[in-house]
């Protein structure tokens, strides 16, 4: 989860709490809108000129640190739960483990008013965590104010849906929490609802967790993200795409193109909130998966990828990770390689360490544990390595956060 030329402020020490979003209304299918549009105006919150990003990690102790991207400071958050995994939405961090979820604060947000964009600061904080089962699988959607955030648990199959609303107040609320199967699955927010997708079908329910509308299969459920036009679902014979309209939930099936022979998508990952998304189709290139119109694309890819994400900007470029730590960018239209970085955590893969490559408009950025470094990439100018940073902590996992 970069940024522009342009300056942005620093993420201090102290700010206001974050008391409550009296909401500048998001028109994205995937999140409610308040019920009063003040224009951004949020309660214990400072309005920003422009975003203030940075990158925010934790390390494999459980601690966490944020990095402002401007002044190149570090500032420690605390501690959670020593991670197995990490997800972000762009201003939170959830970290699981066998045994539950930490939920990170980083008090940096952007709020998406579709024509333009309101920036925030208010203190960042670690709020409280989440008990289940197994490695959670934690899906977001593009709104960190309203709506939900779903957390699914593999091996207790407990499916919990927090109400985004009071993270975003400082506390830890859950609105449903079902027991399914046990198994892999998910709980993907869409609106004011939530899809259950485990053993093999996808099941609708309210945000008190009374189900709602029909079930529809879903073989092997595996990959979820949320764009601007509704919520993911990666499915063995394609995705299910939801969204809401006329204030009830609509799935849509996506299959592959007929006569495919590439692996499926397992993961998804994009430029956040923008309808293209990507997923490595292994050993085959790259799927591309355009939610506005329906319709996949099988990118052919120089060599073999490990990684991708979709920038889904105006030259439709796509960044790919390779087994040897180099960043491709690539066209999104043929496959052709536009450039390639030299290589960056290929030490960290080699030694099957988390890395993760994420991108926004103007920049993408690299974590390397096994190195010790995280690198900022301009990936417009022949995948330049604009910075490198080496923080005290090592960054297991790491998200940009305040876009």
């Amino acid at each position: 989860m970069l940024p522009p030329s342009s300056p942005r402020l620093l993420l201090p020490p102290a700010a206001l709490l974050l008391l409550a979003l009296s909401g500048c209304a998001a028109s994205v299918p995937s999140a409610p809108e308040p019920s009063v549009d003040t224009h951004g105006e949020i309660a214990g919150a400072a309005e920003l000129a422009e975003p203030a990003v940075g990158l925010t990690s934790i390390d494999g102790e459980g601690r966490v640190s944020h990095l402002d991207l401007l002044e190149e400071a570090t500032t420690d958050l605390g501690t959670v739960r020593a991670p197995a995994a990490v997800h972000s939405d762009g201003r939170y961090l959830f970290a699981a483990d066998a045994s539950g979820v930490s939920i990170v604060d980083s008090g940096v947000w952007t709020w998406d008013h579709v024509d333009h964009f309101h920036y925030y600061r208010a203190e960042p904080k670690v709020l409280g965590d989440v008990a289940g089962g197994g490695v959670a699988t934690v899906a977001t959607s593009t709104s960190s104010t309203t709506g939900g955030t779903g957390v699914f648990f593999p091996d207790s199959g407990e499916a919990v849906l927090l109400d985004t609303e009071a993270l975003s107040k400082g506390e830890v609320v859950e609105t449903f929490r079902l027991r399914v199967a046990p198994g892999p699955g998910m709980v993907v927010p869409a609106g004011s609802f939530a899809a259950v997708a485990a053993a093999d079908e996808v099941t609708l329910h309210a945000a008190d967790g009374a189900e709602v509308g029909d079930t529809v299969a879903c073989t092997e459920p595996a990959g979820t993200i949320t764009t601007r036009v509704g919520a993911v679902i990666g499915c063995r014979d394609g995705a299910l795409l939801i969204h809401v309209e006329d204030d009830e939930p609509v799935v849509e099936r996506i299959p592959y193109p007929a006569g495919t022979t590439a692996p499926r998508a397992t993961a998804f990952a994009n430029r956040e909130g923008r309808p293209t998304v990507a997923a490595v189709a292994e050993g085959a290139g790259v799927w591309l998966l355009d939610t506005r119109s329906r319709a996949w694309t099988l990118l052919p890819t120089p060599e073999p990828v490990v990684q991708v994400t979709a920038v889904d900007d105006k030259d439709a470029n796509v960044l790919a990770l390779t087994a040897d730590g180099r960043v491709l960018v690539l066209d999104g239209e043929t496959g052709a390689e536009r450039a390639a970085s030299v290589p960056l955590g290929g030490a960290s893969l080699a030694a099957g360490r988390p890395v993760t490559l994420i991108a926004d408009q103007q920049r993408a950025y690299l974590n390397g544990p096994a190195e010790g470094r995280m690198w900022e990439i301009d990936f417009a100018d022949g995948a330049r390595i604009a910075r490198e940073f080496a923080p005290e902590r090592t960054p297991l996992f790491f998200a940009e956060t305040g876009r």
